[in-house]
């Protein structure tokens, strides 16, 4: 009567990705706004939107109120297909610098054009951006929601040890 105890992960503690962000900080207003939104469509295939100075810098030229960069969301299974391409683009490797302490990693891409997919046009040029990730496990929605909002519980967050792992095991990347 010996049967094969299976040992059940709690589908609780099971990490995914909550969301993968794409930001490009361009400084400058009119084209080059254009053309960033144009870099992010092509990579995400949705729709980026401004984002606008929060005040006015004389040196830079910037005013209050005036776009100086774009940034687009992806979540859900499309997150980790963008995310993926992503880190083709950095080689899968990453520094343990990346990660933070809440489980979120970010990191950065210095030409658009490495990433998988991608031509170079010159009516666009070469564009730089930023990519933030956010771990998450099933439940944070009670911090998110509008009726009756908690704080998710230690135990539930993930850590930069967990990060590192999921990053390494399920995306294959290398983290030095």
């Amino acid at each position: 009567m010996s049967q094969a105890l299976e040992v059940k992960q709690n589908p609780m503690r099971e990490i995914r990705i909550g969301k993968v962000v794409l930001n490009i900080g361009l400084g400058k207003s009119g084209e080059a706004i254009e053309r960033g939104k144009r870099v992010l469509e092509q990579i995400t295939g949705q729709k980026p939107c401004q984002r606008r100075a929060k005040r006015t810098i004389r040196d830079f030229g910037i005013h209050r109120g005036e776009p100086i960069g774009v940034v687009v969301t992806v979540r859900r299974e499309k997150a980790e297909q963008v995310l993926r391409k992503l880190l083709e683009a950095r080689d899968k490797r990453l520094s343990t610098s990346c990660f933070d302490e809440g489980g979120s990693v970010s990191f950065g891409i210095k030409e658009h054009i490495e990433i998988p997919g991608i031509k170079y046009d010159p009516s666009i040029g070469i564009l730089g951006m930023d990519v933030s990730v956010l771990l998450e496990r099933p439940g944070y929605r009670v911090a998110r929601r509008a009726r009756r909002r908690s704080r998710v519980g230690k135990k539930q967050r993930v850590t930069r040890e967990e990060a590192v792992s999921f990053f390494s095991e399920k995306l294959g990347v290398v983290v030095e």
